[in-house]
């Protein structure tokens, strides 16, 4: 990193140190004004000039400049004609010429360009100068003093002085950088990758009375006609919890990415043993004590121009692949607050428990407005050899999508997604299907009772930016439901419409509208035996969901919102149930 200093401080553009050979007048009416460093100004976000910022604008200053012609040294010239883009016609050809033949401190490019046109400002002048007097005091303490010209050296001494106190400041200015950057290098934590987190603080409570009663109008598990009033009695307390994420972000060609992310978190979610319903639960919760693990890791890289492909090693999820929601929610930590109303839930159709659950999916751009996106996703112990579980015979989740962009702001996705669930078994440990990740009505998660199912789901999604300040979209989806035991079927529809309002009140805000139906079983050939019901829902379970998010500044936003889930598992008996929620996340 030093040598990349002194590199800077040698090789800055010396054409002004050249050009203040010649004449006074040649001077005034040859040499260009000199403006902002555009490229400058564009990479480090700032809009003061070089030379009169601060020293973390001449650090980024040093590093744009060190930038230039990286991949070999600069090359010490002999003479100027080795310049391909100096010119006997110049106006500083011949101040060009008495520095590179008489003095040689004058260095170019490996492309062998000199770059004169280029604006500088008075402290990289000072840099040029400054090496030059380096060279002729060189040329002097060798007693080649007579190779020196008198009218070199007068004006060499006007230079000294009129430039006394940017050469000060610059001298002070590398040696605090050089101490910088001599810690920087002892303490980086790495040259490829970056370290990113979130924190989220919530407070949230439920309100309303557990739901009692399916859809077909049967009691839940534990619940009977003697203890439905005490079971119904809302029983949730305010909660505070927390989750915390860290991602270390790697690039080795600077267009792949590799994610290892880590979390912790203790939110207990609002689903069935508290409210009766997994139509309550929270965008973000989960429990696992605080315990930290590997919550994500995949690798994602280019091939050609046109095609993305990513490789998920761990919890491989439609939503965090390569597929696009055509959501402003998705967001955890920023979007909706409740689980539904993030996205479709057909991106949530491997949506299991489970950490061990690697896929691949990839992004191919036909142009500007149509891409294909594809994926399979296993969302069980891909690592078990052991039946029923691995990489092919365990849950699992194909997935195609088109994204068809008709204007820069409509957005029209089709998705098709099918999906596998070898149903409860206590031989191989499976779980129970799980077909929208805990969202909507028990018999929509689970429509043949444990039985091994597969489904194949169909869902349009729409997003049009009306205004730079207004969204509106929704989604709707369909699924067909097949019992692998005996062949029997159910249909499940789910579908919702939002209104979203970006920057509302000040930049990096967001409010958001909601609603729909979250999923629910419209029709289903199976009952548990002859003597009951079809597993059917009856009432629609809508969903209702206003929030904002409101920006501190770039690291702090705090989201007030509120959800209203009426028909609780597709019962209209059951008490209609409220989520208050404030979040609060930190960023960095």
């Amino acid at each position: 990193m030093r040598s990349i200093l002194r590199e800077f401080v040698w090789s800055v553009p010396t054409l002004l140190v050249a050009s203040l050979m010649m004449p006074g007048d040649a001077l005034a009416n040859g040499i260009p004004t000199n403006e902002k460093l555009n490229q400058l100004a564009n990479s480090a976000t700032a809009s003061t000039e070089v030379g009169l910022s601060d020293s973390n604008i001449t650090l980024q200053q040093v590093s744009s400049y060190s930038a230039e012609g990286r991949g070999s040294q600069l090359d010490q010239v002999t003479s100027v004609s080795q310049f391909s883009d100096v010119k006997p016609t110049d106006w500083a050809f011949q101040a060009l010429q008495s520095l590179v033949e008489r003095y040689g401190c004058i260095v170019g490019y490996p492309d062998k360009t000199y770059r004169g046109n280029r604006a500088l400002s008075r402290y990289e002048f000072a840099a040029g100068l400054n090496a030059c007097l380096d060279k002729i005091q060189e040329l002097i303490a060798a007693a080649t003093a007579d190779f020196v010209r008198k009218e070199d050296l007068e004006v060499v001494k006007r230079l000294q002085e009129e430039f006394a106190a940017e050469l000060g400041a610059l001298r002070g200015r590398v040696e605090s950088l050089e101490v910088r950057t001599a810690t920087l290098e002892k303490q980086q934590f790495s040259t490829t990758t970056r370290l990113r987190g979130e924190v989220i603080f919530a407070i949230a409570d439920t309100f309303g009375d557990r739901a009692t009663r399916t859809g077909n109008n049967t009691f839940l598990s534990g619940v009977n006609a003697a203890n439905e009033n005490s079971f119904r009695d809302d029983r949730t307390e305010t909660i505070f919890g927390n989750r915390v994420r860290l991602a270390l972000e790697s690039s080795f060609t600077g267009k792949d990415r590799l994610l290892v992310r880590l979390q912790g978190r203790n939110i207990t979610p609002f689903s069935g043993a508290f409210t009766g319903t997994n139509g309550t639960r929270l965008g973000f919760d989960g429990n696992e004590s605080n315990a930290v693990n590997i919550d994500h890791l995949f690798y994602r890289f280019p091939v050609g121009q046109n095609l993305r492909i990513q490789v998920d090693a761990v919890q491989s999820r439609i939503y965090n692949s390569l597929f696009e929601t055509l959501s402003p929610f998705e967001s955890s930590g920023g979007g909706a607050i409740s689980r539904f109303g993030r996205f479709n839930p057909i991106y949530r159709s491997n949506d299991q428990t489970f950490t061990s659950s690697p896929g691949v999916s990839f992004d191919y751009k036909f142009g500007p407005k149509l891409s294909l996106q594809a994926g399979y996703f296993s969302d069980r112990n891909a690592n078990d050899p052991g039946s029923k579980n691995g990489l092919f015979d365990g849950n699992y989740a194909a997935a195609g999508q088109l994204v068809f962009r008709p204007s820069r702001n409509f957005d029209i996705g089709l998705t098709y997604v099918r999906s596998y669930f070898p149903g409860t078994s206590t031989v191989f440990n499976q779980g129970a299907p799980n077909l929208f990740g805990s969202t909507g009505t028990g018999y929509a998660a689970n429509p043949f009772a444990g039985a091994a199912t597969s489904a194949d789901t169909g869902s349009v999604q729409v997003q049009w930016r009306v205004a730079p300040k207004l969204t509106v979209g929704g989604w709707y989806g369909y699924t067909w439901a097949y019992n692998k035991r005996n062949n029997q079927e159910a249909q499940i529809q789910n579908w919702a419409a939002f209104l979203g309002f970006p920057d509302l009140g000040r930049k990096g805000n967001l409010g958001g509208l909601l609603f729909g139906m979250q999923p629910r079983v419209t029709d289903n050939d199976f009952r548990a035996n002859a003597n009951t019901r079809r597993r059917l829902d009856g009432s629609p379970p809508y969903h209702l969901e206003a929030f904002y998010r409101y920006r501190i500044n770039d690291n702090i936003a705090i989201t007030p919102g509120v959800f209203v889930l009426f028909n609780p598992q597709g019962n209209r008996r059951n008490d209609t149930q409220l989520v208050g929620v404030i979040r609060t996340t930190f960023s960095f």
